[in-house]
Formats: C-alpha cells, structure tokens, sequence
C-alpha cells in the first residue's frame, strides 16, 4: 500500500475507499490532486470540522496536492447528510461572511501556498448555473432509485426530505466534475456521511468524462462513550478564540477519558506514530502527562504556540497550585454589587458556569460548587467583599470547570 495510505490507516482515519489497490498505484505514480469540501453554513469551523483537514495536512506532507473547497453555492441550500430535520437556510451575505472566515481559520492550519494546498469555492460554478441545462446534461446521469438506496437519504426519507435537498447530491457530484476538469483531482476525501455523494461524483466523472477517480472516507468521531466528539455543555468546539477560547479548546482534550487518548493523539497531533502509542500506554500521572501533551498541541496547531502555553499555564495555575491565573477564564464583576451583595445562584451564571439559577441550584445541591476552594453548601448563600481575596476569587463548578471573577472600582 502507498505509504501516504498506510499513515491515514495508521492514525485511524480510514472508514471506506472507493478502489484501495487502485488509489494506492495512482499515488505511487505522483502528486495526486484531492480535495475536500466544508460548507459555511455557520460563522465557524468546530473540532468535528477537522479530521479531514488533518487527513489534508498528512497527505500534503506526502507530496500530494490538496484543495479545501468551501461550499459558497451548495451552502445556499443545505447538506441533508447526518441531519434529521432540513437546515436553516441563511441569506447568501452570510455565506460569504462565513466563507471568509472558514478560510482565515483553514490557512493558519494549513498554510495556502496555491500549489500544495489552495482554496476554491463551488459559487464560482454553481451560482449562475442554467437549471435546465443542468437538469440535461448532469441530471440525466442519476438514478433516483439509486439515490434513494444512499443511507444519507434513506434516513430523511422517515422524517421528510425536501426537493431542494435532493439536488445537493446533484450538486456536490457535480463539484468533483468541475475540479477533475479545472485542477485533475482524483480523490475527494470526507466524513463517512458524505460517502454516498462521494461515490456519486466518481459515476459522474466516468459517466461524462470516462476517468476513474477515488473516494477515501474517515470515521465520524465519538468519545469512547458514545458521544458525537468535539461537544461540550456550551455546544460544539469552535475554532473562533471568541465562540471558544484557547483555554476550553486546551481543557476539552486534557480532560478526555483514558480510552480516547490513543485515538486522538494519533488523529489530533502530528506526533510520530510510535510516539503517540508509548504515551498513550502511561499510567495514572504518566497518562495525564500524555493528555496534557495532547491539549498543547491540539491548541498550538489550532491557535498557535502562544496561546497554547497560556492555557496550559492557566490550567497549572487552576488545577496545580502555580502558574499565572490571569490566563484563567475571567469575569469582571464591578465593586458595588459585591458590596449589595451577590446571591451564589446569580454569580455562578455570571460566570458562565451554570446556564440558569436552576442550573446553579443544581450544581450546588449536588456538591460541585465552590467558591476559593470551599464547598457552596447553602443555595441562599450571598457572596460579598469579604470573599475576596486580593481583588478576585475562584469558582469551581465539578472538578474540572473554572472561572476566576475579579472586582472592578
């Protein structure tokens, strides 16, 4: 097998190939043009967004040639794989908004050279397409039956499936014709949802231009219970520092379990093989070495090195006794309510450590709240000037979430 193959393989990021021996033999032969596609249909990528774009950076390194395809124009309409229910259609100024930043976020992990790796954005040939001529010379090669038989499809058949939505496939097929003709890619890589539409755009290509392209799909991510990877109680892991700062991005990963940190050292880091194995094999503090090791460098690839220090700096200061705890999650409470007096409840969703006063009151009740390191006992509580302790205090909600609120004049 192509030894780019036997690393993707390796680090866990193949679910389905097209044509394995076939794929292997065309990139023997030389750069093999791929691309995968992201639709901007939110103002930033998550942690989910990226295994392909991981998948991406390997393969670069490899010699082959990669193009991030952002979904300007299928965005317009709305992917129907993994979705239960149609998605919220967005006007087409948002999209571009979207498709910048999708862009800024990809560059800094990626690094846009224009050979080695470019960006091109499907509106380019899908905005002012003729429908009819459409329907004529792309439509005709699909077989209604045979879409119907994808499982993307097969599962909104139950809850409903929208017309416009059964053209995406017709569309996506067609963006792996448009960059086999513009650019001679031979391979689009993706989730596994995206498995049907992939195998779609292939018959396309040999149906209209009799050239055998590939397809190389990657596992959709859980956590070793289950749960789809990347989620948080806030909601997904964003790569927007503002929807998601350096420092949760750092404690998502070093708080994984330790059956998920073999998997994702080898699919998260650029860490050698071996390497990440010999630090996933550690015990007790030589595992929670590894996952910290594991947060830094899913930080720093994703924000930088300085950030990522930051934040391993903050989670010291947090949860080891030193380090600087300005770097810690803070709040700014002025100086007068202290003084009134701040019902606990209240402060703990100031602090965004409880969604509601129902949350807080849970969170306190069952023992996980704690103010400078004392147990929140009392749900009547109020917190005033005398908790404080050189202008700030600490809060604590379960073991592993914090925020420090400092006192402002």
């Amino acid at each position: 097998m192509n030894r780019a193959l036997e690393v993707l393989k390796e680090r866990g990021f193949v679910q389905q190939c097209t044509d394995f021996e076939g794929l292997s033999r065309l990139m023997d032969e030389g750069p093999v043009t791929f691309y995968v596609g992201c639709d901007p249909t939110g103002p930033s990528l998550h942690i989910g967004h990226m295994v392909p774009f991981f998948a991406f950076r390997h393969l670069v390194q490899a010699g082959h040639h990669g193009i991030a395809l952002l979904g300007g124009g299928t965005a317009r309409i709305g992917d129907p794989s993994g979705k239960t229910e149609m998605r919220k259609l967005i006007s087409y100024e948002a999209i571009d908004e979207n498709t910048d930043r999708f862009i800024a976020q990809l560059n800094r992990f990626l690094g846009f050279d224009g050979t080695h790796a470019r960006t091109a954005n499907n509106k380019d040939w899908l905005a002012n397409l003729n429908y009819i001529e459409f329907l004529r010379d792309i439509g005709r090669h699909f077989s209604v039956n045979r879409m119907l038989s994808f499982e993307a499809y097969r599962q909104r058949m139950e809850t409903g499936l929208s017309f416009i939505e059964f053209n995406y496939q017709l569309l996506q097929s067609y963006d792996f014709l448009e960059l086999y003709r513009r650019h001679g890619c031979r391979l689009q890589i993706g989730g596994d949802d995206q498995w049907g539409n992939i195998v779609a755009g292939i018959e396309l290509i040999r149906r209209v231009e009799g050239a055998e392209c590939y397809g190389l799909t990657f596992p959709l991510v859980t956590t070793s219970d289950g749960k789809k990877m990347g989620k948080t109680e806030k909601g997904a892991l964003f790569l927007d520092p503002a929807m998601t700062t350096p420092y949760e991005m750092f404690q998502y990963f070093r708080n994984v379990s330790d059956e998920d940190v073999g998997r994702f050292l080898l699919m998260f880091t650029f860490i050698p093989t071996e390497e990440c194995r010999r630090l996933a094999a550690g015990k007790d503090a030589e595992l929670n070495r590894a996952k910290e090791r594991l947060a830094w460098e899913v930080t720093a690839l994703i924000h930088g090195k300085e950030e990522a220090d930051k934040a391993l700096t903050a989670a010291h200061a947090a949860f080891g006794g030193e380090g600087d705890v300005s770097q810690l999650p803070t709040v700014e409470i002025e100086r007068s309510r202290f003084e009134e007096g701040i019902g606990v409840l209240d402060i703990f969703v100031t602090a965004g450590l409880a969604a509601s006063r129902s949350d807080a009151r849970r969170l306190v009740q069952q023992g996980g709240a704690s103010i400078n390191g004392e147990r929140v006992m009392d749900e009547k509580a109020v917190v005033t000037l005398a908790h404080l302790q050189e202008g700030a205090l600490m809060l604590r909600a379960g073991k592993k979430r914090v925020c420090r609120v400092v006192c402002t004049e």
